[in-house]
């Protein structure tokens, strides 16, 4: 935290500061909390963090526009300038990312003289197919313009991203601080400092807690982290979950993971054991049902409620709730009404890797699971979507109905609104081999023939006819290859 804050007082230090680490090492924790100080300070002129979680927040083209939103409204003069540019060229959002940071960024900061700090965490969570990460390539074409402007930027150590800071371009003009090769013993003692103070305050909801852990449990859990915060993170969420007596929790945990080879990366087990935990023995049919409710929690294009994941997946919704309340420690919900994501990325990277989740009743096989959602997109927009869905004025635009949100709150329930929005996504992910050719072409079929002009009208009206050329495509593309 002292190096990162120093560079960003610094003005001769480099522009760029690239905090590189494997997953689970604290990267997003340092960069939001560096975000903090930075608005604090009033140094922050506007942050993006990426997430694989949600669609606007993987997506590259993205990143430009919303940061020069953010700049556009800290900083008066930038403002100025960059109004009249977007005036004259609705379209940049289109644009190249060179052309988007050249003409929404570098311009108008070079022009106003602002200095600043901006922040972009986990840079691996966008989508790029390029060879190299293209937005280091445009930053290390037009970061020389802008040099009172910072940009701190996390990552994990990905083929990509390590190509990009290693070109000439960037390698002479960006600091970088990889996480996982502090020593050793200064991360454990920042573990052991963490697990002290969470479990210090768990002890004080509850009698007799006083001298819990025993120092060999609290050895025991900072030698299985071995330098991951997120597995210490996930640990105490485990046990601070009113399940129980959290020493009960803490013995089943420890005791699970002396069971069978000690080998393996300390996620793996963690997560194993959480999930052997939650669900028990063998059981085909409840097996099934838990890996398609977690198949929708990690394959969702956005993050789904329990009650939208039971509608897309034709389950009742009280199956859904309990299901999920057994791995709560592993996801994050506000209540049951609100969308449910996993708790760190890593457990999806967890449970759909055959490598890593070597028990088959848990694996999550993205083909399977992402032929589950499109279906179950196809069945719901064939069953629900009905001319006028929003009961709008005849020949009206949208922009003259004054209680539009109001109307597709009311109409567009929210797996509705979901499967309009995001159902293509899941074919373009889904096993395309003439073998599930015959289970999605029909459903397609009755789509196109008889809903295709009601999926339009709710698009216009979530304002998203965009996805449309979209989806299209995809079809277009998958009709070739079945």
């Amino acid at each position: 935290m002292d190096s990162i804050e120093s560079w960003a007082r610094d003005p001769n230090k480099s522009p760029i500061y690239w905090l590189n680490g494997l997953a689970g090492t604290g990267k997003s924790t340092i960069a939001k909390t560096i975000a903090e100080r930075l608005f604090t300070d009033d140094k922050l002129g506007a942050s993006f963090f990426c997430s694989r979680d949600y669609e606007d927040r993987r997506r590259l083209h993205l990143i430009f526009p919303t940061l020069a939103v953010q700049l556009a409204r800290k900083y008066p003069e930038f403002r100025r300038i960059l109004v009249p540019l977007i005036q004259s060229d609705p379209g940049i959002a289109d644009a190249s990312l060179h052309d988007q940071m050249s003409r929404l960024i570098t311009r108008p900061l070079k022009k106003s003289g602002i200095s600043t700090v901006i922040v972009i965490d986990a840079l691996d969570e966008c989508e790029d197919d390029g060879s190299a990460s293209a937005i280091l390539s445009v930053l290390g074409e037009l970061v020389s313009e802008i040099p009172k402007v910072k940009f701190f930027l996390t990552g994990r150590p990905e083929p990509q991203i390590s190509k990009g800071f290693r070109s000439l371009l960037l390698a002479r003009m960006a600091d970088m601080f990889v996480l996982h090769n502090v020593k050793p013993d200064q991360v454990d003692g920042d573990i052991r400092l963490f697990f002290r103070n969470s479990f210090s305050t768990l002890a004080g909801y509850w009698d007799e807690l006083e001298n819990w852990p025993a120092k060999e449990q609290l050895d025991d859990l900072c030698r299985r982290a071995a330098g991951l915060f997120v597995y210490a993170a996930a640990t105490v969420k485990f046990i601070d979950n009113n399940k129980g007596d959290p020493r009960d929790q803490l013995d089943l945990l420890l005791e699970s993971q002396k069971i069978g080879t000690r080998e393996g990366k300390p996620l793996d087990k963690l997560y194993t054991s959480i999930l052997q935990g939650a669900y028990g023995d063998d059981d085909p049919i409840g097996d099934a049902k838990m890996r398609s409710v977690l198949g929708a929690v990690v394959l969702a294009v956005n993050p789904l409620s329990p009650s939208a994941i039971a509608t897309l997946l034709g389950f009742k919704t009280r199956e859904v709730p309990p299901l999920l309340s057994l791995v709560n420690s592993l996801l994050i919900q506000e209540d049951a009404s609100h969308p449910v994501r996993p708790f760190h990325k890593s457990f999806p990277d967890f449970v759909t890797d055959p490598t890593r989740c070597t028990e088959p009743r848990f694996l999550i096989s993205p083909p399977d699971h992402h032929l589950q959602l499109l279906i179950g997109c196809l069945d719901l927009m064939n069953r629900k979507l009905v001319k006028n869905m929003c009961d709008l004025p005849d020949a009206a635009a949208n922009s003259d109905v004054s209680d539009l949100k109001e109307r597709t709150e009311k109409y567009i329930d929210p797996a509705l609104r979901y499967a309009c929005l995001s159902w293509h996504a899941h074919l373009v992910d889904a096993d395309t081999t003439p073998t599930h050719a015959p289970e999605i072409t029909p459903t397609l079929r009755q789509f196109l023939e008889k809903k295709f002009l009601f999926w339009l009208e709710v698009l216009s009206v979530l304002g998203a006819v965009r996805n449309a050329v979209e989806a299209l495509q995809v079809i277009t593309d998958w009709m070739e290859v079945c």
